[in-house]
Formats: structure tokens, C-alpha cells, sequence
């Protein structure tokens, strides 16, 4: 008897391990890629186009993982008049401002806040500061840890000038 629930036992746990994997996979794809999750907000719909027009949409529905300093619409509002409409004519210029919202891998706001620096994928370094809430060179972050399924993105008030 104690053959049969034994071996009764481990097809329960190989149905349930299986189960499990399945129940992730089904969480992975149902969580939306930075893109999408940028998309989904509808606040964000200039930095979406210019990360579109820069061709840096594929990139970032990649495998990842990414940190993204997400600068809002309201935050594109705040350039000088002509500057939006100027980068997205200029799509070196835009990739390079874009990718200095970049950082490779998932760092969540518990490790923003321990470090004094992040090196971003345009190569250059943003300055972090945690001391009051936390800054991101001059940009405010807003909302941390906005989780999407290739990295995630916290929202800034700034944007980003290297």
C-alpha cells in the first residue's frame, strides 16, 4: 500500500509541478512587454512615439531585462517649445536622450536607493540621489516600480538631458 502512495504521490507533485510552470508561463504572457506597459498607461504617448520614431520599440520588447526612467507627457511638456518636435527630426539625437533613460537590467526602487550612480545604455552616468525620496539627476521618480514582463519602469517628472 505504501508502493501505491508513494507512486500516487509523485504523479500528484509531477501534475503540480506542471501546473505550476504552466500557471508562470500564463503570468508571462499576460504581463505587457515596457512598450506595451508605457502604452497601457496613456501617459506616456510622447515618449512612446519617440521611442518608436528612434526605432528603439523592438528593442525594448526584447528579452531584457530593462530599467526605464519613464518621463511622462506632462514632463515633455516642460522642454523649451520646439525641442520634442526637434529630436523627433533628429533621430540620433533621440536615441541618444532616449537610451540615456536606460539602464540594462531590473533594478527595482530597493536598489535605486542604495546606489549613487547607474551607467545607462547610451554609456553615460545618471546621478542618483535617495536622500529625499529619490532623484534621477533632476528628475523627481514619481511612481517606482511599475513591473513589466522584460524589466520595469519608474516614472519620472523630468526629462533626461545627457
Amino acid at each position: 500500500m505504501s508502493i501505491i502512495s508513494c507512486s500516487s504521490r509523485s504523479a500528484l507533485d509531477l501534475i503540480k509541478s506542471d501546473f505550476d510552470q504552466i500557471s508562470l508561463l500564463i503570468e508571462k504572457k499576460l504581463m505587457p512587454d515596457i512598450v506595451d506597459t508605457a502604452i497601457n498607461a496613456g501617459t506616456f504617448s510622447t515618449l512612446v512615439t519617440a521611442i518608436t520614431t528612434a526605432g528603439l520599440d523592438t528593442a525594448l520588447k526584447g528579452e531584457g531585462p530593462f530599467t526605464v526612467f519613464a518621463p511622462t507627457d506632462e514632463a515633455f511638456s516642460k522642454l523649451p517649445s520646439g525641442t520634442v518636435e526637434s529630436l523627433l527630426e533628429d533621430v540620433i539625437q533621440l536615441r541618444k536622450v532616449l537610451e540615456y533613460h536606460v539602464v540594462s537590467g531590473k533594478v527595482m526602487a530597493a536598489d535605486v536607493v542604495k546606489l549613487d550612480s547607474a551607467t545607462t545604455t547610451a554609456g553615460s552616468t545618471v546621478k542618483i540621489d535617495a536622500s529625499n525620496g529619490v532623484k534621477i539627476n533632476d528628475a523627481t521618480v514619481v511612481t517606482p516600480d511599475v513591473e513589466a514582463d522584460n524589466g520595469v519602469i519608474h516614472i519620472i517628472d523630468t526629462v533626461l538631458i545627457p
